[in-house]
This record gives C-alpha cells, sequence and structure tokens, in this order.
C-alpha cells in the first residue's frame, strides 16, 4: 500500500482576543480558495464592535481574490464602524500592495498597512 501524503490547508487563521483588540494571524495563502473562509472569519468578528488586526507576517502569497477578500472585509468593518488593521506585510506583499493602490482603500493611510514610509 503506498504512503498517502496529507498536506495542511493552505491557510490557517489564529483568533486571539484582548479586551482592547481581536488579533487574526493568518498563515499560508490567501488565494480564490482560501479568501472565503478569511472573510468568514473577520465578518463574524466585526459586530464586536472592537478593532481587528490582520497579521500578515506568514503569509506566503497572496492574488488578486486575496486582495479582494481583505478589500471586502475592510468595506464591511467600515459600514458597522469596526476598524481593521493589517500589519506585519512583508516585501513581496507590501510591493504587492504598492502596485495595486490598495493603501489607498484603507482610507490612504499607510499605518493601516503596517507600512513605513520610505
Amino acid at each position: 500500500m503506498a504512503a498517502q501524503t496529507v498536506t495542511p490547508p493552505e491557510l490557517n487563521l489564529e483568533t486571539e482576543k484582548t479586551p482592547e483588540q481581536t488579533l487574526v494571524r493568518c498563515n499560508g495563502r490567501i488565494t480564490s480558495t482560501t479568501s472565503s473562509s478569511l472573510q468568514t472569519a473577520v465578518r463574524s468578528l466585526i459586530p464586536e464592535g472592537k478593532p481587528i488586526v490582520l497579521d500578515l507576517t506568514n503569509v506566503s502569497y497572496m492574488d488578486s481574490s486575496g486582495l479582494g477578500a481583505l478589500v471586502s472585509v475592510y468595506v464591511s468593518g467600515k459600514r458597522q464602524k469596526c476598524q481593521i488593521r493589517l500589519v506585519n506585510i512583508g516585501p513581496r506583499l507590501q510591493q504587492l500592495f504598492r502596485l495595486t493602490k490598495l493603501a489607498s482603500v484603507f482610507e490612504g493611510h499607510d499605518e493601516y498597512l503596517g507600512l513605513t514610509p520610505d
């Protein structure tokens, strides 16, 4: 009998709640396959009203669906007066955010993306 390889899920989300905010650590790839799970998880936290911080330290790849998911949850949060921030964005994702001008969606403030001025 041949050994079967089990691949880990493409995206793992770990949530840590504090009195001040909810931290969501994203590990893996945010793609068309995984973006709906990210949206579902984050949208379920919005009614709590605490700021939501998405830690992208361990996001190895993001496609256009991933970008769309981030914009979508940001807009959902804004409608319900819940701040959503992105932090710890690696160089490859920073370049992607700059190329797509995604920072402008986040109210034109680089601090929403955890970026520092060049």
